[in-house]
């Protein structure tokens, strides 16, 4: 419980005390959007980097080395924790935007932080609208911001690691539109630190591997046609693996 107050603490505060620091991060965009862009990526990547600090959890990266580093992505991974975000957001190598729910967007100082980030929010109970965000996002990509989506939509529940929710295509439409590589994510275990045992965050080990880009112009008809299941087999395949190497370790 100590571990959960410390990150309600870490959190709150942070959004609190942070609003001054929202004013001059304003001001600084007025005179150089790429400034204010790196400003706010370092200081909300020390938070992050805090909050996993406080959980005590051991992460192993694997692959790093495969994301592209001269070119903005789209981060394609599945999704069990809260603590996905977080895990994948401090290893960015520039500038990211998440594709959230909707409903985050009326979450006062969250939302602010969040717009400063680039990220975007998906109303998926709308086709038109969420046509528009994943416009908006192919249009990020190409003025150099890399985007993660989760195309799972949600977090599934009380299931093995192994077992993902269907992606959605339409996520993948970030990728056709702005012809960007994808880079496959693999989350192994993170429902361990929080979901597993809520209200409770525990250690635990976990495995984040990202996988070779995915270059959708150099896939087959088929393979293209079904670039969701294709990019789905790839993490499944990465979990597996992973999940082996924990139990083994367990």
């Amino acid at each position: 419980m100590i571990r959960f107050l410390l990150t309600c603490v870490v959190v709150i505060g942070f959004l609190v005390l942070s609003i001054p620091i929202l004013i001059a991060e304003w001001i600084i965009g007025k005179f150089s959007p790429k400034l204010r862009d790196t400003s706010s990526l370092k200081i909300v990547l020390a938070v992050f980097r805090l909050c996993i600090r406080i959980t005590g959890s051991t992460v192993t990266v694997i692959g790093e080395e495969r994301v592209p580093k001269d070119t903005a992505v789209l981060y394609i991974a599945n999704h069990r924790s809260f603590y996905d975000i977080l895990l994948t957001y401090v290893r960015v190598p520039r500038c990211t935007g998440y594709i959230a729910k909707y409903e985050m967007k009326h979450i006062p100082l969250l939302h602010a932080w969040m717009c400063r980030l680039h990220c975007l929010f998906l109303n998926r109970e709308d086709i038109r609208q969420g046509m528009k965000t994943i416009l908006a996002a192919a249009e990020s990509i190409q003025n150099g911001v890399s985007i993660c989506i989760f195309p799972e939509g949600t977090r599934p529940k009380d299931v093995p690691d192994l077992e993902m929710l269907p992606f959605h295509k339409g996520s993948f439409k970030i990728a056709t539109k702005s012809n960007c590589p994808i880079v496959p994510i693999a989350l192994c275990n993170t429902s361990k630190i929080f979901e597993d045992h809520l209200p409770l965050i525990k250690p635990a080990h976990v495995i984040l591997e990202y996988g070779k880009p995915i270059y959708p112009d150099e896939l087959d008809k088929e393979e293209k046609k079904n670039l969701d299941q294709y990019t789905q087999n790839i993490i499944r395949e990465m979990l597996k693996k992973n999940q082996q190497k924990i139990s083994k370790s367990a």
